[in-house]
């Protein structure tokens, strides 16, 4: 299930301590608390959602899975015709193979992808199509590690890379923007979408549903949306019925 047959808005599930968190351009400390993630995961699914995006904040900055029970109680409630993907503290293939036979559709690297980028292939061999491989830029470069460590890397040169390996999936993260609230800048995310014949998920600074519009005339298959649903500055289906009108 790693393909987009229409274009999606996929509410945001980031979990720090167990409760639902959005932070503010990837500073740890920044989150503001919006409760429990099955509680959240419900209210999206109420709302119209086909897929959750699902994130272990601290397992991203930790390096392993921090959140575990939080996440599994999360995919334990969410009916099957919902989507499930992954990130956050996934750094072995093992790993990630256990989480999509509890049920996740997609798991998402991204630190394990950049230092060891043939679990990518590992994993698509078991289960094609279910890696997302998550490129978080900051000022043009990829950077890993809870968005603290430059790569040096550039963000579409990376992307064709991993569809090379079988990534079914690149979640695309402009971080200068992320949880602002201040509008989307196009020109990156079209860079990866021209690199890349698989689906690109859009995600960082949406704050109106103008910026969703802006983002699917850029190329991407789906758009991942936080802050913007948890403070109401519109609707899912305000955003869907907009992107859909394109």
């Amino acid at each position: 299930m790693s393909g987009f047959s229409e274009f999606e808005v996929i509410p945001a599930v980031d979990v720090q301590d167990g409760e639902v968190v959005q932070l503010v351009g990837g500073e740890r400390g920044t989150g503001k608390r919006y409760g429990d993630p099955v509680e959240a995961a419900e209210r999206w699914i109420d709302a119209g959602a086909e897929t959750l995006h699902l994130v272990d904040l601290d397992g991203a900055f930790e390096g392993e899975r921090v959140n575990a029970d939080a996440i599994e109680a999360v995919v334990e409630h969410v009916p099957n015709e919902v989507g499930l993907q992954l990130g956050g503290g996934i750094r072995a293939a093992a790993g990630a193979r256990e989480l999509l036979d509890l049920g996740l559709d997609r798991v998402i690297l991204g630190t394990a992808a950049i230092e060891t980028p043939d679990i990518v292939a590992e994993i698509d061999e078991t289960h094609p199509d279910s890696v997302v491989v998550s490129l978080d830029a900051k000022g043009g470069e990829v950077v890993v590690s809870g968005w603290t460590e430059g790569t040096g890397l550039d963000p579409a040169e990376a992307a064709a890379r991993y569809e090379e390996l079988g990534a079914g999936a690149i979640l695309f993260t402009d971080v200068d923007v992320e949880g602002q609230l201040e509008g989307i800048d196009r020109g990156p995310v079209e860079s990866v979408v021209e690199a890349v014949d698989i689906p690109v998920i859009a995600s960082g600074g949406v704050a109106s549903v103008e910026d969703v519009v802006a983002l699917k005339e850029a190329g991407a298959a789906a758009v991942v949306v936080g802050t913007a649903l948890y403070e109401g500055e519109f609707t899912l289906r305000e955003a869907q019925d907009a992107a859909d009108e394109v």
